[in-house]
């Protein structure tokens, strides 16, 4: 079995600690990558860390995750309220998946408050910050490991 967690950021991501910092931090999605390589080593997993601001790209990865990966950590951001398409390619996957967010979704607008991708999620994280990054990574390590058991 592959060894090697998917984390996936979906669009505007690559702002992380520049956009809207009031509502997700000043932590950057470099810092975001590092600390979840640094507790990837320690847990024994792989990471495989992608962002794109495209929703196709996004699937892609999902599909090489079916080939290459043991779980998937997802952050689809804006396509977490829009996207049947990833929401379809989840469903195409056998191992765990993590639905992570930074800001509490349901303390936000009203149409934050629907997850296509939580239909697929085996947990949801929301509004702990860029630390539901390494939360997420250690549930889907356990989930994987019980998988394994």
């Amino acid at each position: 079995m592959p060894n090697t967690v998917y984390i996936l950021n979906g669009p505007n991501l690559n702002l992380l600690g520049k956009r809207q910092p009031h509502i997700y931090g000043h932590t950057t999605l470099a810092d975001v990558e590092k600390s979840c390589s640094e507790l990837g080593e320690a847990l024994g997993v792989g990471i495989r860390f992608l962002q794109s601001n495209h929703e196709g790209q996004i699937i892609d990865w999902i599909h090489e995750a079916r080939e290459t990966g043991a779980g998937i950590v997802i952050n689809p951001a804006a396509f977490t309220h829009t996207s049947v398409a990833i929401l379809d390619a989840l469903n195409t996957f056998e191992g765990p998946v993590i639905e992570v967010h930074i800001s509490n979704v349901h303390k936000r607008e009203s149409f934050r408050h629907h997850s296509y991708v939580s239909l697929r999620a085996d947990g949801v994280i929301a509004g702990c910050g860029t630390e539901g990054y390494l939360l997420g990574l250690r549930r889907v390590t356990s989930l994987i490991a019980g998988a394994a058991a």
